[in-house]
């Protein structure tokens, strides 16, 4: 038997009248970054927003997909795009919503977030008729990094935070509403970040993962196995990397 087909609830207008239906906005999430590599940490991003969004009743969360940055970058511990594809896309493996895309590592160069969340919601709108927005999902480390001086060009943060919103997943020792409340340019911006309060304390990083695999330690359950395994075929994170 097919599952039934859910309808959108009915909303009756004040004073009476024709009842109307409900609508939600459809989203869909994007995570930029290294991922090198990618962590467990990375992937429950996803479903804590999901799950807070779609709670909101204000949003539906349709899909989520990864896109990993460019090798001009140039970020300590980098490693080579084809392998932070590949690791990326066995990470997902076992999602039905999570993607990943590969254009920002396609790019001669590397690409400014601004200019990458333009290219996605583009490709979004183009496949949803207008009907799907682009939201970006990140740690608070990422929204506290607006502070950091010449690191982004004020009218990018002003593009990336209204024109396509944030989902701020916080993380452990991180305060992302008194930083915004103490931030003149992202209080009257307010309004378009969502935060989400992450109650299952979760300190995996790239970093720490990268620092244990070059002293020899053991990373299971903190990254996939499919992972680890294509870090062990491909000698990445050695110790002499």
């Amino acid at each position: 038997m097919a599952s039934p087909v859910r309808k959108r609830p009915r909303v009756v207008p004040e004073g009476g009248g024709e009842p109307r239906m409900a609508t939600k906005t459809r989203v869909v999430l994007a995570l930029c970054g290294s991922m090198s590599p990618i962590t467990f940490l990375h992937l429950r991003m996803f479903e804590l927003a999901r799950d807070s969004l779609n709670r909101s009743g204000k949003y539906s969360v349709e899909s989520g997909f990864i896109s990993p940055v460019h090798d001009s970058y140039g970020k300590k511990g980098l490693v080579e795009g084809k392998h932070r594809l590949a690791m990326c896309e066995l990470a997902v493996k076992s999602s039905d919503w999570i993607k990943v895309d590969p254009w920002e590592l396609s790019q001669p160069g590397w690409t400014q977030t601004a200019k990458v969340l333009a290219h996605y919601q583009t490709k979004i709108s183009a496949e949803t008729n207008g009907e799907a927005r682009l939201k970006l999902l990140c740690g608070a480390d990422l929204l506290e990094s607006f502070a950091t001086p010449d690191l982004w060009a004020e009218q990018d943060i002003r593009d990336i935070v209204e024109r396509y919103g944030l989902v701020v997943i916080s993380r452990c020792g991180s305060n992302p509403e008194k930083f915004i409340y103490e931030s003149d340019q992202l209080t009257p911006l307010n309004r378009y970040i969502d935060i989400v309060t992450e109650w299952i304390p979760n300190d995996v990083s790239s970093t720490k993962i990268r620092r244990s695999l070059r002293r020899g330690e053991s990373v299971k359950y903190l990254i996939p196995d499919e992972v680890i395994g294509y870090i062990k075929e491909h000698k990445l994170y050695q110790a002499n990397s």
